[in-house]
């Protein structure tokens, strides 16, 4: 693998010049995230290639076969010193057990939505993930949000109340797979990014992977399994299961670290709009006029939220740059009025910017 552009929105050396403002835009990177995207918000067309089989077998053997399709990317690609390195150290492995375990959670209640003709809901979920992250950001790592911040905030709970309300439910899949995932990323961000997206994946399966064959192993013992039960063309798609999982992460890998990450974080809707299309426009889900209105304030919130997120950044990259060029022009000076060095990143500004991002 060729070595990846420096970040666009990473802090220059006081030795070298500041980057621009619009660096050129990465092909590689661009075709990398769309078609990371675009395969995520295709699922729920695959997923049901795998009937009978239930959700929680679907999942069980989605993680079996990831791990492996894994194995095989180490292999090809020789990394599997990184993922040997992340076996070794206790804390990444703990924190990776634990965001596996949310990573089980999602995979379930994503599969199982799709299986359930709920797919609007679960495009309803990655689409008020952003708003979840800036609430976990307040929550958990008690950041101070910006006013745009805390009115798309309540434009977002605003949704949740007129869907819960004009639909009759709560809309618990859409809350679970938002919740799950984004308690999941800021998992991931504890982990930094010296853990990349095939050698994460791995570790994480492996963890699972005990649990899943065990699953699968009683249900094939009991004759409820479904695993070569029902024609070549079934089996093969749960085998192609980790192949699905496996090929988006590694577009994915590409695209983060070429892309600026708000291009990434705008392209994270490509998933969802494809998943609500395919809901209401292919599977004819129901959609009452108080789901639109619901989905509506959603827009209004990541708006909000996207337009806040580009103007911070653009902020922050102009006080970076005057902080750069008054050390060139004078270090080591005590005073005069110079450029600060820009307030850090903090996850309620990575809303719309995912560092990571597993379906």
């Amino acid at each position: 693998m060729s070595t990846a552009n420096p970040r666009p929105d990473a802090p220059a050396s006081p030795t070298e010049p500041a980057p621009d403002l619009a660096p050129a835009l990465d092909r590689r990177g661009l075709v990398g995230g769309i078609g990371a995207y675009t395969l995520w918000g295709l699922l729920p067309l695959y997923f049901p290639l795998m009937a009978p089989a239930g959700a929680v077998e679907i999942i069980a053997h989605r993680i079996v076969w990831s791990l492996a399709f894994c194995a095989l990317l180490l292999a090809v690609t020789r990394g599997w010193r990184p993922f040997l390195t992340v076996l070794r150290s206790g804390r990444t492995l703990a924190l990776l057990t634990a965001a596996a375990l949310l990573l089980a959670v999602n995979w379930l209640v994503f599969v199982y939505g799709i299986l359930t003709d709920h797919v609007v809901d679960a495009a309803l979920g990655y689409y008020i993930n952003p708003i979840v992250v800036v609430t976990l950001a307040v929550l958990v790592l008690h950041e101070r949000l910006r006013p745009a911040q805390w009115v798309a905030l309540g434009f977002g709970a605003a949704a949740v109340v007129v869907i819960a309300v004009g639909y009759g439910r709560v809309p618990w899949i859409a809350l679970t797979l938002a919740g799950s995932f984004g308690a999941y990323g800021l998992l991931k961000n504890r982990v930094g990014r010296t853990v990349t997206a095939v050698p994460g994946l791995a570790a994480e399966t492996l963890v699972l992977t005990p649990l899943a064959l065990g699953y699968l192993v009683w249900l094939h013992a009991a004759g409820l399994g479904a695993f070569g039960a029902h024609g070549t063309a079934h089996t093969l798609a749960l085998v192609g299961s980790g192949v699905v999982t496996a090929v988006p992460l590694v577009l994915f890998n590409t695209a983060a670290r070429r892309l600026p990450l708000s291009l990434v974080g705008l392209l994270q809707y490509i998933a969802p709009t494809l998943q609500l299309v395919i809901g209401v426009a292919v599977l004819h889900e129901h959609m009452p006029a108080a789901r639109w209105w619901g989905f509506g304030l959603v827009w209004v919130a990541l708006v909000l939220l996207a337009v806040d997120g580009a103007r911070q950044g653009h902020v922050d990259r102009l006080a970076r740059r005057a902080a750069t060029a008054g050390a060139t022009a004078g270090a080591g000076a005590d005073s005069g009025g110079g450029g600060g060095t820009g307030r850090p990143t903090g996850a309620a500004d990575r809303a719309v910017r995912p560092d990571d991002a597993t379906t």
